[in-house]
């Protein structure tokens, strides 16, 4: 048992890099692209939600593919991070009460994905640039 999960460990690593991809290129698009609607469609690219989102959407497209894994994630990383000190930390200290659980997870995640790297079902991967 044991054996089989150490085996398919580095596929879950790629699973859990392209969920976390996903799951954030929803922030960019909904606020670079206006899909799908949400109260944050709409914000001025040229503020902080809006530069925030240029690079949810440009990173979460590149994490999805696996392209430039690690400087990307962590550049998310880093994004998440000043995403929960500068809008959630002030309103509560506790990050269930100020809202931050999320960002507060992706940044551990992309952290976690700097390291770990993409996994095998990568472009990194098939370019070489990260063993399979």
């Amino acid at each position: 048992m044991i054996a089989t999960l150490t085996r398919l460990a580095p596929h879950i690593l790629s699973l859990l890099r392209i969920a976390s991809a996903l799951l954030l290129l929803q922030h960019g698009t909904t606020k670079v692209l206006g899909f799908p609607a949400t109260q944050m469609t709409g914000v001025d690219l040229t503020s902080p939600p809006g530069i925030a989102g240029i690079i949810e959407l440009v990173g979460g497209a590149l994490l999805l593919v696996g392209l430039f894994s690690r400087p990307v994630a962590f550049i998310l990383s880093g994004m998440t991070a000043v995403a929960y000190f500068m809008v959630h930390a002030p309103q509560n200290f506790f990050p269930l009460v100020n809202g931050g659980e999320l960002a507060a997870l992706y940044c551990f995640v992309f952290l976690y994905l700097t390291f770990a790297g993409p996994g095998p079902w990568s472009v990194d991967a098939l370019r070489g640039g990260e063993r399979a």
